[in-house]
């Protein structure tokens, strides 16, 4: 069974819009009706201190409650030549919690960082700040002011300010969504706001600091998500990224979760919402330094954490999102803020270029959805209704691990099937007619013996006839193989859990290719077809492809052998190649062989040499096709 599906996800964030109102702020806080929209406004009165020569000249912690900080003020000596190291040494400094020595040192050492982020030539600064606050709330003794429009459904945690404090934050997100007009939905940007205050000598400096992050121009590099499609794109990618260096967690949500992307949405809500503040401001002390990818990280250091902590069983029945959130926030319970950042910085990520074209490729998936940067939200739905799921090669929990395997980009659109040995027969070139033209693909394979397997496929299966009379290799490091029955496990490209190898060997001692698979086909019980055609090692992937992740050309690779993703031709098909192939079937669609492969380094998939069930008693492949807006007009089906 060949089968292929996308999934549609749900929007994160909260369900009121409106920001709970904190005791002993002097700001009050209502909800006024515009249309059908309800619109949290801020009350100022004379009383309030919003008046910036009284408010901007008190120093620094002037906003912090100090009966509420879990840490008491430290005294200690500050080296002038700090901010003078390699950038390196700061990271080191930072992921070891140097600035937490002493507050002075984290509020100079925040200032001067984020003076030297990159940002636009037109940036907002504090003289800025002090005009426009001037301006809106310095000239009459009563005003209302909204909040603006982008913190829509997005929570603020205050931390441990004091009520001025919260106050200053409410001023500083006001004046931000004046002057930067095109944001359109952040849900982090109170909380970096919150935390900056805690080391800001007055609401100017916080603000100019925050607008230099929002307007940062490093390449591949950022901090603010500004829309709804930059957020939605993060949590695609968080979830990509989760899928593959936390297996064991995702698998376990995916079995126990009827969206994935649901609870995977909250990600950032776990670092700037849930941790406890001494825990989120060592997040801050990196994510200064390292822009979002250290965010990604740390997420699943904590989902790593999250999985150890649990079991299948305790899961059961439970809403997986509200114990993920409670899991976070008494992390303390569980690991120090010092070992769940060594565990952070222990996962091998790819480069930040690989990490930022995967961020590209999800927001692309969604603009072909028809989400734009102006908008502020839209529902998302199941692509697939799990719900009245029916095959006889896999139940519906199986589906729906399978289906969570899947990158996220490809999860938005619904599946089309394709090709099912029931209804289009064995036949190989069959096969090829019904499946060319869409991509990805995944196959399901139900043997004689009841055990099931397949393999998700990255690329069209017409990219065989590029290489003219000869049969070669393609596909892309998306692609993996997996096992349903007897038991679950997926095995992806080498280089996923081993990104080191990629260097490890120079091209001057680079393995010859293990032999093309001439006897493929002679290694198949009596009866079936055999060809002496000799399939070649894989071609170079076409120029100007879109492959935005896990490309071959982004790695330097110890061998051929370990490219060897698809094959096709009309002698049969391959999947994994290296001494050996993860699957490979005959032309007849009758037979096949599973063997390991230096490819996904993964052990027979079922028994060795296995034989379809016929047609006449069960389905015997089911090609299932992630349609998306460019595979051939056929989105709308």
């Amino acid at each position: 069974m060949l089968q292929l599906g996308l999934s549609l996800p749900r929007s994160p964030g909260g369900a009121d819009g409106g920001f709970p109102s904190d005791e002993g702020d002097n700001t009050g806080t209502r909800e006024e009706i515009f249309g059908s929209s309800p619109v949290t406004v801020v009350i100022t009165s004379e009383a309030d201190t919003w008046d910036m020569d009284i408010s901007s000249c008190l120093g620094c912690g002037q906003f912090v409650d100090w009966d509420r900080m879990p840490d008491p003020e430290q005294e200690t000596h500050i080296p002038r030549d700090i901010l003078s190291k390699s950038p390196k040494e700061l990271k080191k400094l930072a992921r070891e919690g140097y600035w937490a020595v002493s507050r002075a040192l984290r509020a100079q050492v925040y200032h001067q960082l984020i003076q030297q982020v990159s940002c636009r030539l037109v940036t907002p600064d504090a003289l800025v700040y002090r005009d426009v606050a001037s301006r809106l709330f310095g000239k009459m003794s009563v005003s209302t002011y909204p909040l603006p429009e982008f913190l829509e459904g997005c929570s603020m945690p205050t931390y441990c300010l004091n009520p001025e404090g919260v106050t200053a934050l409410k001023k500083i997100l006001i004046c931000v969504g004046n002057l930067f007009p095109d944001i359109t939905y952040s849900p982090i940007l109170p909380s970096l706001v919150a935390l900056l205050l805690h080391y800001s000598e007055d609401e100017a400096q916080c603000f100019e600091n925050i607008s230099r992050l929002i307007a940062s121009n490093s390449p591949h590099t950022s901090y603010i998500d500004q829309s709804f499609l930059a957020h939605q794109a993060s949590c695609m990618t968080f979830g990509d990224l989760a899928n593959k260096h936390c297996p064991a967690a995702h698998k376990l949500i995916a079995s126990t979760s009827e969206n994935v992307f649901e609870v995977y949405s909250e990600w950032l809500s776990w670092l700037f919402h849930d941790l406890p503040f001494n825990y989120a401001i060592r997040v801050f002390d990196v994510y200064l330094l390292e822009g979002q990818k250290v965010l990604y990280r740390i997420a699943l250091a904590l989902l790593k954490q999250y999985r150890l902590s649990v079991t299948s069983t305790e899961l059961e029945g439970t809403d997986i999102k509200a114990d993920l959130q409670a899991f976070v926030q008494n992390i303390a319970e569980h690991v120090t803020v010092d070992k769940l950042l060594e565990r952070a910085f222990g996962i091998r990520l790819f480069s930040r270029k690989e990490i930022w074209l995967l961020q590209m490729a999800n927001r692309k998936a969604l603009m072909e959805r028809g989400i734009t940067m102006v908008q502020s939200r839209q529902s998302f739905h199941l692509a697939i209704d799990m719900q009245n799921f029916s095959s006889s090669t896999v139940t519906a929990q199986e589906m729906r691990i399978i289906w969570s395997w899947i990158p996220e980009r490809f999860s938005l659109s619904p599946p089309l099937l394709l090709f099912s040995t029931s209804e289009d027969g064995c036949s190989l070139q069959r096969f090829y007619t019904c499946c060319e033209g869409y991509e990805p693909t995944v196959l399901l394979i139900k043997t004689t013996e009841g055990e099931v397997c397949g393999a998700f496929l990255s690329s069209d299966w017409s990219e065989r006839k590029k290489t003219g009379a000869t049969s070669g290799f393609f596909g892309t490091g998306e692609c993996f193989v997996f096992t349903v029955r007897p038991e679950m496990e997926r095995y992806e490209w080498v280089f996923i859990k081993k990104p080191e190898l990629a260097k490890a060997v120079p091209r001057s001692r680079q393995r010859s290719p293990s032999p093309s698979p001439a006897s493929l086909l002679s290694s198949f019980p009596d009866g079936c077809s055999t060809s002496s055609n000799h399939l070649t090692v894989p071609m170079p992937q076409r120029k100007g492809r879109l492959s935005p992740f896990l490309a071959i050309r982004h790695f330097l690779l110890p061998s051929k052998t370990a490219s060897m993703f698809m094959c096709g031709s009309r002698e049969g098909i391959i999947i994994g190649g290296g001494g050996g192939q993860a699957l490979s079937l005959d032309a007849n669609l009758l037979w096949g062989r599973t063997e390991h492969c230096e490819t996904f380094d993964n052990p027979p998939l079922c028994q060795e040499n296995f034989k379809f069930l016929s047609c006449s008693e069960e389905e015997l492949l089911l090609l299932w096709c992630l349609l998306s807006a460019v595979a051939g007009g056929c989105g709308q089906e």
